[in-house]
């Protein structure tokens, strides 16, 4: 009886598995090409920040990542020539971001009335960036004691992070500085900060 009863509770955990498995691909294949591309462009939209393939999968409504990869790389043909000052790039971590065509940042800049960091802070930012690792002392050298100021907004949003060295602290960007800004590596990073400061 035992026997009997497990036999038919594996059957039914079994039937139900694909009674869900059968669900998923009815509703999968009832999502049109045009309902799936609009879900991963508002994620991406909204989102602010570079997508891994798996976070656009679960946007997308679908399980297959295949698909979900095909109906990204259609998205990125229709917007990156049609639109003009917006595209979709794929980063070196393989994440992608909906952002500004790097001709019109000077326009953002000017009509973006609320940014997320000060001017100042985001100055220390840059300083923290292209010295990296850099001293809290050879920072206060360069920006002055309000210096402290920045690093502390700066460390709230997450984009920098320090380790300690005796009694000094030393300052590096984090993962999700990069992200958030869309920085595909350091070194490129420099020597863009370069090429601006000779500008």
């Amino acid at each position: 009886m035992i026997v009997k009863i497990s036999f038919y509770g594996g059957f039914e955990t079994v039937r139900r598995r694909r009674s869900v498995q059968t669900e998923m691909k009815v509703r999968e294949s009832g999502l049109l090409q045009d309902e799936i591309r609009a879900r991963i462009e508002v994620a991406l939209y909204c989102s602010g920040k570079p997508l891994s393939v798996d976070e656009l999968v679960k946007a997308s409504g679908i399980t297959s990542r295949e698909k979900t990869i095909q109906v990204i790389k259609d998205l990125m043909n229709v917007i990156n020539s049609q639109l003009k000052a917006l595209e979709i790039a794929k980063l070196e971590d393989d994440t992608f971001v909906l952002q500004v065509k790097p001709n019109y940042l000077s326009i953002v800049r000017k009509f973006s009335h609320q940014p997320i960091l000060s001017q100042a802070s985001l100055k220390t930012l840059s300083y923290v960036a292209y010295e990296q690792p850099v001293t809290s002392t050879r920072l206060v050298r360069i920006r002055g004691s309000q210096v402290y100021s920045h690093l502390k907004e700066l460390h709230s949003h997450g984009f920098v992070r320090h380790d300690t060295l005796g009694r000094l602290k030393v300052y590096k960007t984090t993962e999700k500085f990069m992200s958030y800004f869309g920085i595909p590596n350091i070194d490129l990073l420099k020597r863009n900060l370069i090429a601006t400061g000779k500008g």
